[in-house]
């Protein structure tokens, strides 16, 4: 090991191009870890939106395009345009003291935009699910198809 340390000064200097993407590459993971751990959503697994669903009954809103809507979404959940989506919404600003999950269609980035306007408007209990459907689908979790519920 201490032979390691020894010969590391040089391999930097004989490759600074390497080491400065190095340390480039691990400034941009600590940074993103940080700000995932100072957000105030929280991202679910599979299993713990399960647990979710169970327990406390939450709102699930689903971002993704109507067409992948229709051919599979998590059961219960309602499709919402990003584009219609209005945390101001009547039926959006009832939940404000339940938990919303934000679901899109491979979880990144629709309902991570949702999200923080759902939290920047008040919301306390804000989600997004992991993976989106395509993450609750490879959890072997079952999926509803067709249309909005009622």
């Amino acid at each position: 090991m201490s032979d390691v340390l020894h010969k590391l000064p040089e391999f930097i200097g004989h490759n600074l191009a390497l080491a400065a993407l190095f340390l480039i590459l691990l400034l941009g993971l600590i940074v993103t870890q940080v700000m995932m751990l100072l957000r105030k959503y929280k991202e679910l697994t599979p299993a713990s939106l399960t647990l979710l669903i169970n327990r406390e009954g939450p709102l699930l809103i689903d971002l993704s395009a109507y067409a992948d809507y229709e051919k599979a979404h998590v059961p219960g959940s309602r499709h919402v345009a990003l584009s219609q989506f209005d945390p101001e919404h009547k039926d959006i600003a009832k939940a404000k003291d339940v938990p919303v999950v934000l679901i899109d269609k491979d979880g990144r980035g629709a309902s991570d935009k949702a999200a923080q306007r759902l939290v920047k408007a008040g919301f306390t209990k804000v989600y997004t699910l992991g993976g989106g459907v395509i993450g609750w689908q490879q959890a072997q979790l079952p999926v509803a198809k067709g249309k909005n519920p009622g």
